[in-house]
């Protein structure tokens, strides 16, 4: 459902003209005994059980903070429609610190939306800021393709046809990075290990993400893992055709109690606090903000009942090495599968190279294209 109410719709058409003439007031909140208004919009329902639900749960610790009111939007479209959502945040509900969630949020619309409101903080859920950009602008994501990387080591694991599947929803970088990630993971087990991707085109669409899941359990893929909005639909569809399942975004062990391995999680709850906190503090977030499993922005499911004792030390030696920072899953000797050199021998990309914010290949032993 939309909390977005008919008042408010009101409002905002009578209020849409004067966005850039007008801003609201600066309120200082480490002075000020008045509440702290934060919104945060989600391209999907709050319960899909992944991209949506992280958010919601991080927003749901930002609720229990004292001197802060949550306003929050479900279902809103990456089109004009997320731009109507932040001016009515803001002038209904005078939010001075947004969340626009979504990837296809950023460009053009909280970069339109933000020089009209100069005392309103936006905050954007991925690698998307660059110098140059409005300072009221801020870009935060994990290294979530460490956690991938660790969802491998486990399917490496578990497969018996050495044929691991990934459904995807557009090769963009980071969705590149998690492919890469989860097959070479599974070969520090078993180097004949392949991955086959499948691309549906869009973050959430069931039907499509239901036929590419049974497209790989059909190729002899017997361990399959997503990203997606809502892996709702390829963890129980994969479940369904005896495959092993590895989670993202958040916890699905309930979808496949008996077959999920693990999942690589967001752990949104302390990123928002923070950031809260800062704000309430009269600070001012930084522009950039990236971090892994040492930082608590990212954090694993726990391993299930399939995860064999093998597994499960390899996993927990190779999440240690993780914590203590430095880490690099890209590494020489490296190709990508159209046979070119991606990293030397001795060469490597650690979790916050920036280099990987542009990843734009398979590395070899995936199977599927970029195009």
């Amino acid at each position: 459902m939309s909390f977005l109410s008919p008042t408010r719709r009101g409002f905002l058409k009578g209020t849409a003209s004067l966005a850039g003439a007008t801003a609201l007031p600066n309120l200082s909140y480490a002075d000020s005994h008045s509440p702290l208004t934060v919104g945060f919009i989600y391209v999907g329902p709050k319960d899909d059980f992944g991209y949506n639900q992280a958010h919601a749960e991080g927003a749901a610790a930002v609720k229990a903070m004292e001197g802060v009111v949550v306003v929050e939007e479900e279902n809103v479209a990456e089109t004009i429609d997320v731009q109507k959502s932040m001016e009515s945040m803001i002038n209904f509900d005078e939010a001075k610190l947004l969340f626009p969630t979504s990837f296809g949020y950023f460009d053009p619309h909280v970069l339109e939306v933000a020089p009209n409101h100069p005392d309103v903080r936006f905050q954007h859920a991925a690698g998307l800021w660059t110098e140059g950009m409005p300072t009221n602008v801020g870009s935060y994501f994990g290294y979530i393709g460490m956690g991938q990387y660790l969802n491998g080591i486990t399917a490496g694991h578990a497969t018996t046809t050495k044929k691991i599947g990934f459904v995807a929803a557009k090769p963009i970088p980071q969705v590149l990075l998690n492919i890469n990630s989860f097959l070479l993971g599974a070969r520090q087990v078993d180097p004949e290990i392949t991955c086959q991707v499948i691309f549906t085109g869009e973050w959430s669409m069931a039907v499509k993400e239901a036929e590419a899941t049974n497209a790989l359990a059909d190729a002899g893929c017997d361990v399959i893992t997503c990203h997606v909005d809502g892996p709702k639909v390829v963890m129980e569809t994969a479940a369904g055709r005896d495959c092993f399942v590895c989670g993202y975004h958040a916890n699905q062990a309930p979808l496949a109690p008996e077959k999920y391995l693990t999942g690589a999680e967001w752990n949104w709850a302390g990123v928002y606090t923070d950031m809260v906190q800062t704000v309430l503090d009269g600070g001012t977030i930084d522009n950039f903000v990236r971090g892994g499993l040492a930082d608590g922005f990212i954090k694993m499911s726990p391993l299930g009942p399939a995860v064999s004792d093998a597994a499960r030390a390899q996993f927990e030696a190779t999440k240690a090495e993780i914590m203590a920072g430095g880490f690099s899953a890209i590494k020489g000797p490296l190709k990508d599968n159209a046979g070119n050199v991606i990293a030397a021998e001795g060469e490597g990309f650690a979790e916050d190279d920036i280099a990987l914010e542009s990843m734009d290949y398979l590395v070899e032993g995936v199977i599927g294209s970029t195009s």
